[in-house]
């Protein structure tokens, strides 16, 4: 398993500060990321979807439930960190979420309005955030304490980089 086919826009690296800008740029591409999946997924066979994108890795399917239910926690997360003070989340094990039956089998379709809906609701959301909301943090058990700003940089990462995942099963 290579670098390139499991990262291949390169690992998450969060800035020590995060500049407005930077915030403004995050939520523009999580407000792209269902087109981009639509996109991506566009015109694949049946055939390319269940065929993983490197050995080891997801189907093309399973990236894209992943996507869906990975977005679901981090908007779930937001809303913990917006009410709460420091909320302790939970975690979940994504991997075998990605075993179960509906991410192996199931048509994309009802993930990708799931995101649809998803993210107009979570950038809506983040659009409207004060300077002090995006510092506000959530205790994650496995990674310490992140703020808001930190968890948009990565979510927006994170929809690039299963997008490239699904560009990949174009070339297989």
């Amino acid at each position: 398993m290579t670098e390139d086919l499991q990262y291949p826009i390169g690992r998450f690296k969060a800035p020590v500060v995060v500049e407005p800008l930077q915030l403004e740029q995050w939520i523009d591409e999580i407000a792209a990321t269902p087109g981009r999946v639509r996109e991506a997924v566009g015109g694949l066979s049946v055939e390319q979807l269940d065929t993983p994108y490197r050995a080891g890795g997801w189907t093309g399917r399973q990236v894209v439930h992943h996507l869906a239910d990975s977005h679901l926690n981090a908007y779930v997360r937001f809303r913990l960190a917006l009410t709460e003070d420091e909320p302790m989340i939970k975690p979940y094990d994504e991997s075998r979420w990605a075993e179960l039956s509906d991410a192996r089998s199931a048509p994309i379709e009802p993930s990708l309005e799931l995101l649809d809906g998803l993210h107009a609701r979570w950038v809506s959301l983040m659009r409207n955030l004060s300077p002090a909301d995006w510092r506000r943090r959530f205790r994650h058990p496995q990674r310490d304490v992140l703020s808001l700003a930190h968890d948009a940089g990565l979510y927006a990462w994170h929809g690039r980089h299963h997008v490239a995942h699904i560009m990949a099963l174009r070339t297989l």
